[in-house]
């Protein structure tokens, strides 16, 4: 060996490197067999029989209570009040009269045509009786009796026109606050007063999308309204055809059982539903449904494997949750440690729930 050669100064330094090396091997290889007993360890979960009980979804939505009937009073047509009966907040019957228009135009124009008339039909009968002597051809009695049937059809257009300048209660109900004064112009566009019908009145509120098949007509729904410590019952009249696409819920329209003073038109209601079925539903805990991106999943226990099970849920409570299709009375699902399972996971019971 030579003393003085390069070589001698790195030969420590390339011992150093084999040796580290050697060693990283060693833990690289030792890893996997540690961590390998890791990956045939079972999952210890909790599981749930599946039991068919009696389900029940309350659910409160707003609502809003409408008198049966409400209409706005306007004028058919323009004109001057001369005469105005509305006082507001009285009840009237159907046919009353609210107010009256200026109409002397009108009936000056009725009485010009009477006249008109009278002279038609003097002349008419003249010349019928000129027909029976041949004073006279057919042609000329028809064109006579032509004029007194214009001049009454004429009339008849003018009795409507001043029927027109009589506003009248459409039905029997309670009036509104006027909005006009004697002497004032009104027009179509003006709303005189409103008429409401307080005898009966109606309740409308909405309802999730999947719950609008649950309300048919006759179904009883309860709501309550504040200042009123006791609950109201009404019973559904009707839906809407169609589903709202803003909000993906079902107009429902029912009619109030009864009348009380604690019901005014308008006011708030707080709708109590009952969604449920009377008949006996498999359910499962709420936990153990997994949702995916189409439709939703249980893990089901058999014989200590899972089984992934696609499954159709429908209400649900604080607890529970319905099944309507993909479960079986007495299968199993797992409650705990669901997203640590894997298809080929091994399961140990430790708690039935």
């Amino acid at each position: 060996m030579i003393p003085n050669h390069p070589l001698r100064y790195f030969l420590p330094i390339l011992a150093f490197l084999i040796m580290a090396s050697c060693k990283v091997e060693k833990k690289t290889d030792a890893a996997p067999a540690a961590g390998g007993p890791k990956k045939d360890m079972p999952v210890q979960v909790n599981g749930f029989v599946a039991v068919a009980k009696n389900m029940k979804e309350n659910i409160e939505v707003p609502g809003s209570l409408m008198p049966l009937e409400e209409t706005e009073i306007r004028p058919e047509i323009s004109g001057r009040l001369v005469s105005l009966y509305i006082q507001e907040g009285t009840a009237v019957q159907k046919g009353a009269l609210l107010a009256k228009l200026f109409d002397q135009d009108l009936q000056a124009q009725l009485k010009k045509l009477q006249v008109q008339l009278e002279i038609a039909q003097k002349t008419l009968e003249r010349q019928r009786e000129l027909l029976k002597i041949q004073g006279i051809s057919q042609q000329e009695v028809d064109l006579s009796e032509l004029q007194v049937n214009n001049i009454k059809a004429d009339m008849e257009l003018v009795r409507v026109s001043i029927s027109k300048t009589e506003i009248r209660a459409p039905y029997a109900g309670r009036l509104g606050l006027r909005n006009v004064s004697l002497g004032a112009y009104v027009t179509p566009t003006l709303v005189m007063t409103t008429i409401r019908q307080l005898n009966q009145l109606k309740l409308d509120f909405t309802v999730p999308e999947k719950y609008g098949n649950l309300f048919p007509k006759g179904k009883k729904v309860e709501f309550t309204v504040d200042g009123a410590r006791r609950n109201f019952t009404a019973t559904v009249i009707a839906t809407e055809a169609a589903v709202a696409a803003e909000t993906r819920s079902l107009k429902v329209r029912a009619s109030v059982l009864g009348s009380d003073g604690a019901l005014l038109p308008g006011a708030f209601a707080k709708v109590v539903l009952n969604t449920g079925g009377k008949d006996q539903s498999l359910v499962v805990p709420t936990q153990a449904v997994i949702p995916q991106a189409r439709g939703k999943k249980v893990i089901v226990y058999r014989g200590g494997t899972p089984e992934f099970v696609d499954v159709e849920t429908g209400v649900r409570d604080e607890t529970f949750v319905q099944i309507i299709d993909g479960l079986s009375a007495g299968d199993t699902v797992v409650t705990t440690g669901l997203l640590s399972i894997r298809p080929n996971s091994k399961l140990v019971l430790k708690k039935m729930e």
